[in-house]
């Protein structure tokens, strides 16, 4: 009893039985994704793993002690070759890749890929050969997917970028360095809100919904604002996205996630820009069909401005020339959305200051683009230039008939709205025409007769 007990405690305290170097090397040897066999220095066969069988049918019990593959692994006809390859590289530094044809044990062939090497015994001479073999097409297929995924994060024409479930880029390839301002080792584990100033919650979310549920069904188009250089301008990213799994365990164990994705914004703001023109084009045609109706040509020239207005301005004003100042001839509401009426009992001069807009651009005979800058919140500028309180841009046409000038249009736009642009001062141009046209037409059949 106490050598029993003396002998337990002494195995407690050297911990568990190692296993048996054989039996780990049996272990090792199922365990591994490619097929292994290894010779000793005679030729005769003494390993084979697991997925040796799976790729030739022949068990360990048939294959083990075989003196090489002929008859049975190998055509009778090419075994000689075979062997003499195999075996060469015991005598040979590094190792050897040849393709084979073998037999399956149903009797059909399959070509591989082995990779062989020499064994060295205790005294350094050579043992024997191992080889590790897999099916052709499976080596090509994993080749392929290596130099595809080297292809993709080195020479793609589209960004590619690895998120760990943290949502933490961990792989980024030339082009989304690029974009995204920084280099590829500088990005990596950094939050995506430190890139992306606007659209980030969109992106996120989109990530996040791979992660749970899966690729969506079709790219989506993400707008976003960057930080750093490119931060003053918004683009538009064509993205496609793909959860990541480890092919290496029975149960899929979530990697992160790829997102792939190329600038679209060229192409997505000159598609909004002709829907932009096609829908002005459309606006001045009906402009036109509903003037041609107006008896009074006056409100012809006002509802000409009704229709310019549509997704282009919030307010418009027509101030004419009397003498040596403008006069306010019609307006729409101040305070509310409305359409552009005649001044109740007739205008008053305007008391435009030096500079004003209007002035200018009657100056010039051209048009005025005018913002309001940082003083946009509290309606100061706008009083200052006797336009309604919420205007903070404004784009001035001059009103021309037969080389006279008769006044201007002013158009205003909310905070809500961008500034005017050159493509804006274009189209109101358009529309002082046809109100200029109007306003002519108002004049010479008036009771003054112009």
């Amino acid at each position: 009893m106490s050598a029993s007990t003396s002998r337990g405690t002494t195995d407690d305290a050297l911990g568990p039985e190692p296993v048996p170097g054989a039996e780990l090397l049996a272990a090792l040897l199922d365990g591994m994704d490619a097929a292994l066999c290894a010779f000793d220095a005679e030729g005769t066969v003494t390993h084979w793993n697991r997925e040796a069988e799976r790729i030739l049918g022949w068990s360990a019990e048939e294959a083990v002690g075989r003196p090489g593959f002929a008859g049975w692994a190998v055509r009778r006809a090419d075994a000689d070759e075979v062997r003499g390859r195999l075996m060469a590289v015991m005598d040979a530094p590094g190792r050897q890749v040849h393709e084979f044809a073998l037999l399956r044990k149903d009797g059909g062939r399959v070509l591989v890929r082995t990779q062989s090497a020499g064994v060295r015994g205790a005294d350094g001479g050579p043992a024997g050969v191992y080889c590790a073999f897999s099916e052709v097409h499976a080596q090509i297929d994993l080749e392929r997917a290596i130099a595809l995924s080297e292809a993709l994060f080195e020479d793609a024409s589209w960004g590619v970028v690895l998120v760990d479930v943290d949502l933490r880029p961990t792989v980024v390839n030339a082009y989304a360095a690029r974009v995204l301002g920084g280099g590829r080792t500088t990005l990596l584990g950094r939050p995506l809100g430190e890139l992306i100033a606007q659209g980030v919650e969109e992106l996120e979310g989109a990530l996040q919904h791979v992660l749970a549920e899966g690729a969506p069904p079709a790219p989506a188009e993400l707008w976003v604002t960057l930080r750093g250089g490119e931060g003053s301008r918004r683009r538009c990213w064509r993205s496609g996205f793909l959860r990541l799994a480890s092919p290496l365990t029975e149960e899929p164990v979530p990697l992160g996630a790829g997102w792939v994705f190329q600038d679209v914004t060229a192409v997505k703001l000159a598609a909004q820009e002709a829907d932009r023109v096609r829908f002005r084009s459309n606006q001045l045609h009906r402009a036109s069909r509903s003037a041609a109706e107006c008896e009074d040509p006056m409100e012809a020239a006002t509802t000409s401005l009704d229709y310019a207005l549509a997704g282009f301005a919030d307010h418009a004003l027509i101030d004419l020339v009397a003498g040596e100042r403008l006069v306010r001839a019609a307006a729409t509401p101040a305070d509310a959305p409305g359409p552009c009426l005649p001044v109740a009992g007739g205008g008053i001069p305007l008391r435009y200051a030096p500079g004003h807009p209007a002035l200018r651009a009657v100056d010039r005979t051209g048009s005025v683009r005018a913002s309001a800058g940082a003083a946009r919140t509290d309606g100061e500028w706008a009083k200052q230039r006797q336009w309604p309180a919420d205007a903070v841009h404004a784009l001035c046409a001059v009103l021309r008939s037969r080389g006279r000038t008769l006044g201007v249009v002013t158009f205003l736009r909310s905070a809500h709205r961008a500034a005017f642009e050159r493509p804006d001062a274009v189209y109101a141009e358009s529309v002082a025409d046809r109100v200029a046209a109007s306003v002519d037409l108002h004049r010479a059949t008036g009771p003054s007769g112009g």
